[in-house]
């Protein structure tokens, strides 16, 4: 007992001494900070844990043939829509942000939209257009008399979907890092006789490859996770594979035992990550220039690149739009009766809400501790606090009801389990943000509070708090976005009768309800768009 009460102490004098200027955090941020990371890494350590008690039977499993073709379909999933959503947001990405585009503004916000749209509701767009008796099948069947067409199960339909859905992701970290390239790097390659083609792929392109690899890592990272889609497109992947395992099986050890492959997947993309970082500095040597380079004039290719903008709007955003109001105006005009789920809009709203309050306060003392109080220590909270940002949503959520059901049986099967594991998932959302505003706060007005008599705990709350409002902000308002959307948590910790509008959505499309989850998809896309809207505003008024 006295080794354990004396442990927070001796990690806070260890982040006092490794600190550069010997000063220790306060005393709450550091447990605090502590505690965040612990539970955090709690579902990781407990699956592992639950894993191992499996026995002889871990390895039978791990090592049959089919554990083998599951994972080779999901990392044929993963290599094609990683290297599909590069194709079609560099191109995207150069246009909107390099050159003379008309409404560059409103082409940045139609392409990025699709992000708000569910890979589930994507999954039920594809089978209710493509799919037997869809859309495509009903408007043949009469002119041309075809009474079947191709369904768009497996491969080729989950595919289209996850890039559908996670190209946005790419976009967006590309437009960012053109956004920030050094022009004097292409202006020395053109006075050197480089054409614009050449200096694209020579410059400009190495350049944007610390980007590019991270955006490769972050969607690949996504289809990892993605279940609603492959599970409607029956595809399966690890992530159907465990939910069907959870499901079917007796013991759910064996689920647990499954779930370690995507862990070790997860490690090793997060891995790569972490080497494409420190790669990152060579193309960022010297000071950038402040001034933008010019605009790109298109000339002739204007219309060709104004038609792909379109083309890409058109698939990704107009399209599943229009086959969703479609489903929902066929119901009404032949009298289907459809009620607003009001208690399920409730419901997704205010844990969601509840989601994003509590994950921001729990990023709070990791950021400070990372930004200032910078140690090894703090570093390793930091990364523990990652540590649920690469697995899929059913591997944290199956960790957290074993754990539920054997140690914390008060949890289990509230939503109070289900907060927590939204805080697991999207913590590293609201660290990010966090740390960013905090990072373009002045410290010396913290050190003048100090100064004037306040204790660092009052300094903080008097003077870093308020500097860190609109990163707080921006951190809960995309948690809520992503708990939103959240699909196999919500089904597996969600209370008996708990319905929110993305299991309303998945649970309708799988038995064929077309009208009813359009309807719920078009609230969850609404609701969604929120605050997508605010995170567009606010940076739209930083950089004026």
């Amino acid at each position: 007992m006295i080794t354990i009460a004396r442990a927070p102490q001796r990690a806070l004098d260890t982040l006092g001494r490794w600190h550069r200027g010997g000063h220790r955090p306060p005393l709450v941020v550091a447990l605090a900070g502590v505690l965040v990371a612990a539970g955090a890494l709690l579902p990781t350590a407990y699956l592992i844990l639950r894993a191992t008690g499996a026995g002889a039977g871990l390895w039978d499993l791990l090592l049959r043939p089919r554990t083998a073709q599951i994972l080779g379909r999901t990392l044929t999933l993963m290599i094609t829509v990683t290297v599909a959503s590069l194709a079609v947001s560099l191109p995207l990405a150069w246009l909107i942000e390099r050159t003379d585009l008309p409404h560059r503004r409103v082409w940045s916000v139609l392409t990025a939209l699709p992000l708000v749209i569910p890979s589930y509701v994507l999954g039920f767009i594809v089978v209710a257009a493509l799919g037997p008796r869809g859309m495509l099948q009903q408007t043949l069947a009469g002119p041309l008399g075809i009474e079947r067409i191709p369904a768009p199960y497996g491969f080729r339909g989950a595919w289209l979907t996850v890039t559908l859905a996670s190209y946005p992701y790419m976009l967006l970290l590309l437009q960012a890092a053109i956004r920030g390239l050094d022009g004097r790097m292409e202006e020395v390659a053109r006075s050197l006789g480089y054409g614009r083609w050449r200096t694209f792929m020579r410059v400009t392109l190495a350049q944007l490859m610390p980007a590019i690899a991270a955006g490769s890592l972050l969607v690949g990272l996504y289809v990892l996770r993605d279940f609603g889609a492959v599970s409607l497109l029956r595809y399966e992947t690890f992530t159907w594979a465990i939910y069907l395992q959870y499901n079917t099986s007796i013991d759910r050890s064996m689920a647990a035992a499954l779930a370690l492959v995507p862990v070790v997947l997860a490690a090793g993309v997060l891995y790569l990550e972490s080497r494409s970082r420190q790669t990152r500095a060579r193309y960022n040597a010297g000071a950038r220039s402040e001034r933008a380079p010019a605009p790109i004039p298109l000339g002739r290719w204007r219309w060709p690149a104004l038609l792909y903008c379109g083309v890409v709007v058109l698939v990704a955003l107009v399209m599943p739009l229009g086959v969703l109001g479609y489903w929902l105006t066929r119901a009404l005009a032949v009298g289907v009766a459809l009620q607003v789920p009001w208690a399920s809009i409730w419901n997704s709203v205010s844990v969601s809400a509840v989601a994003g309050l509590v994950t921001v306060m729990a990023a709070i003392p990791i950021a400070i501790l990372e930004v200032r109080y910078p140690s090894r220590l703090a570093r390793l909270l930091e990364r523990a606090s990652y540590s649920g940002f690469g697995l899929p949503g059913i591997v944290i959520a199956l960790a957290l009801v074993f754990f539920g059901a054997n140690y914390a049986r008060a949890l289990y099967q509230t939503t109070t389990l289900l907060v927590l594991a939204y805080a697991v998932l999207f913590l590293p959302q609201a660290v990010g943000a966090a740390r960013n505003s905090l990072l373009q706060a002045n410290p010396r007005l913290e050190e003048a509070a100090r100064s004037l008599g306040r204790s660092p705990l009052g300094a903080l709350w008097a003077i870093t708090l308020p500097m860190m409002r609109p990163g707080l902000l921006a951190g809960a308002a995309l948690v809520f976005l992503t708990a939103m959307k959240e699909l196999p948590a919500t089904l597996l910790l969600g209370p008996t009768g708990f319905r929110t509008l993305a299991t309303i959505v998945w649970s309708a499309t799988e038995e064929g309800m077309f009208a009813s989850a359009a309807l719920s998809s078009l609230l969850l896309i609404l609701f969604s768009s929120v605050p997508m809207a605010f995170l567009s505003l606010g940076k739209r008024t930083k950089r004026s």
